[in-house]
């Protein structure tokens, strides 16, 4: 198998109500948009918002309101964009869960939880670099 993630869905309990949270609030783009769900392209790598019930039938998994051990991160190229970025998501509605601070793996980052509970993490990774594209790379060892 191919080292390679291509899509990332999450389950949310209002499609309108997330679009508006992604599009107004964050300045997202939509891509496909049909019944029940709408793609967003990020680069090398896709974000799909779903309705959480349909997606939990989908995947034969109970609905319940627990942490999955998940985070998503958006990587920034400074400070100042993890501060900007952050700030941006509360104004649109998120809930700060841990303010932007220096973190002890040498980096700077923060938590909020999206309207629907999920955690991302806003983040400037020293050891990475973002391209023009906006596409992420991690250094190797």
């Amino acid at each position: 198998m191919e080292q390679r993630l291509s899509l990332i869905t999450l389950g949310v309990d209002d499609l309108a109500r997330s679009r508006t949270f992604f599009e107004d609030g964050l300045g997202w783009r939509p891509g496909t948009v049909a019944e029940g769900v709408c793609f967003y392209q990020l680069p090398g790598l896709g974000l799909a918002l779903f309705g959480r019930e349909d997606l939990a039938e989908d995947a034969q998994r109970p609905v319940d309101g627990r942490f999955s051990g998940i985070t998503l991160a958006i990587n920034e190229r400074s400070r100042a964009e993890v501060d900007a970025t952050f700030a941006q998501a509360l104004a649109a509605g998120a809930t700060a869960l841990k303010a932007p601070q220096e973190v002890f793996w040498g980096g700077y980052s923060g938590y909020f939880a999206d309207l629907d509970g999920h955690t991302w993490e806003v983040a400037h990774n020293p050891g990475c670099t973002i391209n023009e594209d906006g596409a992420t790379t991690f250094a190797a060892d």
